[in-house]
């Protein structure tokens, strides 16, 4: 199989997309001549010109209003947020236009806007350019989130997210665009709302996403020369939901670990744990427990950066201490 890294399946999907429906455009800040400023979007400006490949002002909340406009009048606009940092500056148009306006239509309008953003800590940037945002955005309905952990999922669930009638939050981790995976020769679409089970266990379930997740997956390595066996569930969309697949695991292994790269006060962990205590008590033979950042804010200082976001070893011993319990 072919190796591909995490961009390149993101510009593979947004090229693709572009060929199979004239009607989808792409516009955000530097996307054109630039090829984006984490170069994923490079040769779309040359290949499909100005009229679908638009740079826009540094002005979010405008160019997000402008996606709405498009998507409601027939075209099926990608917007680029240059870090997800951003969201907040265009947050009115999102969570009380986009998200609201096929229900205040009264399904007269559908909204086939895909708004993609880099998120995420360990690059380097300072605290207000490494957030994750998708626990900000799971508490409006009229949203789908989604946040590809794999090369294929970068690949497949922003196809998905483009042929959506309805609004898509597509957050790429900007830590995993040098990713390279063995992927097929033909990447398939991924469907909304399907997590996918990494690794099978018996002992502990992982529930995690995106750099956590894969940090979680180096975790379960280290432990299983232990004994531990971890099964690790990678979400990949945060809304839809899938309770099923996470229910289903903790019927195997009884207990649940949390991994976020978010703070802990109204992280999306605290969801999950909900699920667990409503849903999946009587599955539950120890307390649900969470790593995460804490109350921390992102340091610039990549010593205290490492520090904040959860890796491998603090994860390995957090499912030391739920086995022990």
């Amino acid at each position: 199989m072919p190796k591909m890294t995490y961009r390149e399946a993101i510009t593979k999907a947004l090229a693709d997309a572009m060929r199979a429906d004239a009607r989808v455009v792409l516009f955000g800040e530097d996307v054109a001549v630039a090829g984006g400023v984490f170069k994923v979007t490079p040769g779309l400006y040359e290949e499909f010109g100005a009229l679908r490949v638009r740079d826009t002002p540094i002005s979010e909340q405008a160019f997000i209003g402008a996606a709405l406009g498009a998507a409601i009048t027939g075209l099926r606009p990608v917007a680029e947020l240059m870090f997800a940092d951003f969201i907040p500056v265009a947050m009115d148009q999102i969570v009380n236009q986009i998200a609201k306006y096929r229900y205040m239509s009264g399904g007269q309008f559908v909204v086939p806007l895909t708004i993609r953003a880099a998120q995420g800590a360990g690059a380097g940037f300072g605290t207000q350019h490494s957030q994750c945002a998708e626990s900000w955005l799971m508490n409006m309905p009229g949203l789908k989130i989604v946040v590809p952990g794999t090369v294929a999922d970068a690949y497949g669930l922003l196809r998905t997210a483009i042929e959506e009638n309805n609004p898509v939050i597509v957050l790429e981790h900007k830590v995993m665009y040098n990713l390279a995976e063995e992927v097929p020769d033909v990447l398939p679409h991924v469907p909304l709302g399907v997590a996918a089970v990494r690794r099978a266990g018996r002992d502990v379930t992982i529930v995690a996403t995106q750099l956590v997740m894969q940090r979680s997956l180096e975790a379960a390595d280290a432990l299983a020369a232990e004994g531990i066996s971890v099964e690790v569930i990678d979400l990949r969309s945060m809304a839809p939901l899938d309770e099923e697949t996470i229910l289903a695991s903790l019927e195997k292994t009884h207990r649940l670990l949390i991994v976020e790269e978010a703070p802990h006060a109204g992280g999306w962990g605290a969801t999950i744990a909900a699920l667990a205590a409503d849903r999946g008590i009587y599955l539950l033979d120890a307390p649900v427990k969470r790593v995460n950042m804490g109350g921390a804010l992102v340091a610039y200082s990549p010593p205290l950066e490492d520090e904040v976001v959860p890796n491998a070893k603090r994860i390995a011993q957090a499912v030391r201490d739920l086995v022990a319990e």
